[in-house]
């Protein structure tokens, strides 16, 4: 007979025995060596007195003299004592400890019952109930979950939350024993979040679902046999022999959201109905999360449509007094630049009066440049979109910006990402947006600033950055400087970037601005492809 075989009886118990032979232990079962994060081989190696100050310290004091008694034979062999044991965790666990003798002469049969499994319910119904209060302040789905399993975690219990993802169950948050859990992601070749699990293969999962009540598995090993591969069921099967398993349905307003799986030793049917009542709270708590959300989003929407409300009743009204001002300005503009072109030809026009006459036509040229931006500001944009390839657009934008750099003494550095995909654009009013946000960084450079003009590709699109070296946007409020008169320059009208938000906008892209590492501001465009 194979050493041990006589004790095969014991191995599928599902509570701790061990059988000792000369104060020394000969044998200990699947339950006793998962509970004392043992086993039969070092336990055998190890003294009574050892045995003592490793499992039981808190009792020894008054246990050896006992024991001693027992051999001198002042006590019956049979007892019955509680002890407080450590347990795999490092934890003292309440014990109701049975002594009996066994088939041979110095043989004891131990018996341990765990009579913390009562209090254990009570402590974790403790801890779910602070948890689910805890949970109403979430604002996040992650964070909701991630505060279940860690509640259930914190109590020495496994718990995974598997989503339904159409036919199948993946892995949300969980709390595995990483040992277990490194060697199942090893054998599936991928992270176990990435794994898909079909649906069919937790039959008892769906049963789960559709009674909507928690249930509650002696044999969990012969689920994870269909769940998982056949290397990890017996790993899991060898690593925890007595695991029990608790599932509860998790529903987000009467659909399925998944199940909320827990495992360990010390589970009973009566934590059933405490793990059932904790998923819905879950399950109300993502609720009120989604809902939130959808708050959130709505509110965001209404203030945008307010938003774009007011800016369509300003540009209405800055659209009639911009006609005035065009019809009204443009004509005496035009008149003064022909008294200038006069006057420059005057061969005894002074030296004197030739600069004061250069000087009027540079200031005619930027009111009819604040008068053109006037009219883009508030003539509707309907873009005629075609294939266009943006790089060579940005060469012909920086080539005509070349007199601007030369009078502001920078320069523009074209960064492309190599063969960029064609976009669908209007070409005119791109270029336009392009050549505004150009200048615009050009004229806040210092002397000898760089403008960098970089074209990348993006999710879904194409990406344009425009940093200078400017003062950046220090105490300037970022969401205003794309509104129309809204300057930080002391010479700016303050209409360039509104152009180019209404262009950007036009074609449904996005416009921001923030700080340039370094210093200086830093424009990004995104443009749908």
């Amino acid at each position: 007979m194979p050493p041990g075989s006589e004790y095969s009886p014991l191995e599928g118990l599902p509570f701790p025995i061990a059988i000792l032979r000369a104060d020394r232990v000969v044998y200990a079962n699947p339950a006793l060596t998962a509970f004392l994060g043992t086993s039969t081989e070092e336990m055998s190696r190890l003294s009574l007195t050892q045995l003592l100050e490793r499992f039981i310290p808190q009792e020894r004091t008054w246990i050896e003299p006992m024991h001693e008694a027992h051999r001198r034979g002042e006590r019956p062999a049979g007892a019955q004592l509680w002890l407080r044991l450590r347990d795999a965790a490092g934890r003292e666990r309440m014990c109701l400890v049975l002594t009996t003798a066994g088939s041979e002469p110095d043989e004891h049969v131990v018996a341990v019952q765990d009579m913390e499994w009562g209090d254990t319910v009570r402590r974790l119904t403790e801890a779910l109930v602070a948890a689910a209060v805890k949970m109403m302040h979430c604002r996040d789905e992650q964070s909701v979950l991630e505060l279940a399993v860690d509640t259930i975690h914190q109590q020495g219990f496994h718990v995974s939350v598997l989503r339904l993802d159409g036919d199948a169950f993946i892995h949300g948050p969980l709390r595995q024993d990483p040992v277990a859990l490194a060697f199942g992601e090893k054998l599936y070749g991928r992270p176990i979040e990435e794994v898909r699990f079909p649906r069919s293969s937790m039959p008892h999962w769906e049963t789960v679902m559709a009674q909507r009540k928690a249930s509650f598995h002696q044999d969990i090993h012969a689920m994870l046999e269909r769940f998982h591969t056949p290397e990890l069921a017996a790993y899991l099967r060898r690593t925890f022999p007595n695991a029990c398993a608790l599932d509860a349905p998790i529903f987000i307003e009467d659909t399925p959201y998944g199940i909320l799986a827990v495992q360990g030793q010390s589970l009973t049917p009566v934590s059933a109905s405490t793990l059932e009542l904790f998923a819905n709270m879950v399950g109300s708590a993502l609720e009120d999360v989604r809902h939130h959300r959808e708050a959130s989003a709505r509110l965001t929407e209404l203030s945008r449509l307010q938003g774009d409300l007011m800016e369509q009743e300003r540009l209405k009204v800055l659209g009639e007094a911009a006609g005035v001002v065009a019809h009204e300005v443009r004509n005496p503009l035009g008149a003064i630049l022909n008294v200038a072109a006069v006057l420059k030809r005057e061969p005894q026009l002074s030296a004197v009066g030739a600069s004061a006459v250069t000087m009027l036509e540079e200031e005619v040229t930027r009111l009819e440049d604040i008068v053109r931006d006037l009219l883009d500001v508030v003539r509707p944009f309907e873009p005629r979109p075609r294939p266009l390839h943006l790089g060579e657009l940005a060469r012909r934008t920086v080539e005509l910006l070349q007199p601007v750099a030369q009078a502001t003494q920078s320069s523009i550095s074209l960064e492309e990402e190599p063969e960029l995909p064609l976009i669908k654009a209007d070409e005119t009013l791109l270029q336009l947006a392009l050549s505004n946000l150009l200048r615009y960084a050009l004229r806040s450079s210092p002397t000898g600033g760089k403008v960098l003009l970089a074209l990348s590709s993006a999710a879904g699109g194409l990406s344009i950055i425009v940093e200078d070296q400017g003062a950046g946007l220090a105490g300037v409020d970022s969401q205003r400087v794309f509104e129309p008169f809204f300057t930080s320059r002391a010479t700016g009208a303050g209409l360039g970037l509104a152009v180019v938000r209404r262009v950007v906008l036009a074609h449904g892209g996005t416009v921001g601005v923030r700080e340039r590492s370094g210093g200086g501001a830093r424009f990004e465009v995104f443009l749908p492809g």
